[in-house]
């Protein structure tokens, strides 16, 4: 794709890199195949290269947004899907990060979409505040079917009851059973440590099962994630920093083998650690943290799992967008699932987004519940007694729309290797 951006703004680091994406662009729209976004409304400006066309636009000719930007750009999901797609190797995550914060600064939205975002990037990344606004949401719900769409999305969004805290997300060590393999640090996360506090436990004891001691740092939180693709980047970066600092002290002290995440939208973001960093202060440390973060799916195909699960145990693997598509982690999880002995399935559609897209199925309702749906039936169609997937906000998303039990991948393998039967299956 041909640009025109003038020299005094290639100085900027952030533009510079913008041209670097949008020139590696063809044109090709083999992107448009697999955009959930494009599939539904058939707008080309629903789909990346459309999507392309109009950041281009705006970051070439430094104009204030306009409505039609932003709605286009706030459709996007980020699934990512159009980069497993793309031959042309379009960085399409750090140019929609990067419009997404231009249109955060240069943009006045409306009121109540200003208030929205600014409460949800002032409670979601907070477990104390997340959990206090989970339970207002839950007196709440006899209210829901008069609320607006998107206040009714988040108070339906709540969940029946919410676990007690896990004692085993404060700051702490695990040592490993037996001869330790490894020192990890686990990232507890934000939100999960809200909704569902069996992932992390399952998380602990199957590390330590297999000979990892577990680092949980004091200091580290929220990825920055949620409020990163609100285009709120000083928020972000002060809570990744935080995270940056935290494992920094674990890695200079009695070091590190990995960083291990279970969030699988976390997982994403931490590994960018290098690029959100890169003109700052801390662009050294951000690079060392994003090289040694793994998914626990990478920590655990280089361990010898043993254990096998029930005989016939037909599970449907979820793969989350962030996973196959901004990790590129494809088999780790079903090979693992395999090798413990489940009969792992796949939907007809594995290669798109269930919908949950971090805050994407509160402020964008009406197409996440689309992505849903069809998400949902395609998973109940391959009839299996319980659904895997390895991101809390798939989790919750999917096991809003099916009675079928739907687990982190790593509970299941907890189960088999000597842990509690997984409370969501009982």
């Amino acid at each position: 794709m041909q640009t025109n951006f003038a020299e005094a703004q290639l100085a900027d680091p952030k533009i510079k890199r913008a041209n670097e994406i949008l020139r590696s662009c063809v044109h090709c729209g083999f992107c448009t195949a697999t955009c959930p976004t494009y599939q539904i409304l058939g707008d080309e400006l629903d789909s990346p290269r459309g999507r392309i066309y109009l950041i281009k636009d705006m970051l070439e000719n430094n104009r204030v947004p306009d409505e039609k930007t932003v709605k286009h750009v706030d459709r996007c999901l980020s699934c990512l899907a159009c980069m497993t797609t793309c031959p042309s190797g379009v960085h399409y995550m750090h140019l929609v990060d990067h419009a997404r914060e231009y249109i955060e600064e240069n943009y006045k939205r409306p009121l109540f979409d200003r208030i929205l975002r600014a409460v949800l990037a002032q409670i979601l990344p907070y477990e104390k505040r997340f959990r206090l606004a989970m339970r207002g949401a839950q007196l709440s719900k006899p209210l829901a079917p008069i609320m607006p769409a998107k206040i009714r999305n988040m108070v339906e969004f709540a969940p029946a009851k919410l676990p007690p805290p896990s004692l085993n997300d404060k700051p702490q060590v695990f040592p490993a059973e037996g001869k330790r393999i490894k020192r990890v640090a686990l990232m507890t996360g934000c939100a999960q440590k809200a909704l569902d506090t069996d992932i992390n436990d399952a998380t602990i004891r199957l590390l330590r099962r297999h000979g990892c001691e577990v680092v949980v740092a004091k200091g580290a939180g929220c990825c920055g994630a949620l409020t990163h693709h609100m285009g709120k980047a000083k928020q972000s970066h002060t809570t990744a920093a935080k995270n940056i600092r935290a494992w920094m002290a674990e890695v200079n002290g009695d070091g590190l083998d990995a960083i291990v995440i279970n969030t699988s939208g976390c997982g994403t973001t931490v590994k960018d650690y290098g690029h959100m960093f890169r003109n700052e202060d801390l662009a050294q440390d951000a690079q060392v943290i994003a090289t040694l973060a793994k998914d626990i799916s990478e920590v655990l195909i280089d361990l010898k799992l043993s254990g096998s699960a029930p005989k016939d145990m037909r599970v449907a693997y979820h793969s989350a967008c962030s996973l196959q598509h901004g990790q590129q982690i494809k088999t780790h999880p079903k090979t693992l699932l395999k090798n413990a002995g489940f009969t792992v399935l796949e939907p007809s559609d594995p290669h798109l987004c269930c919908g949950s897209a971090g805050t994407y199925n509160l402020m964008q309702p009406e197409i996440s519940k689309q992505l849903k749906d069809r998400k949902v039936t395609t998973l109940e169609a391959v009839k299996p007694q319980v659904i895997a997937a390895g991101n809390i906000g798939c989790m919750m998303q999917i096991g809003s729309g099916t009675d079928i039990p739907i687990v982190h991948t790593v509970e299941l393998l907890d189960w088999v290797t000597g842990g509690p039967k997984p409370q969501k299956m009982t």
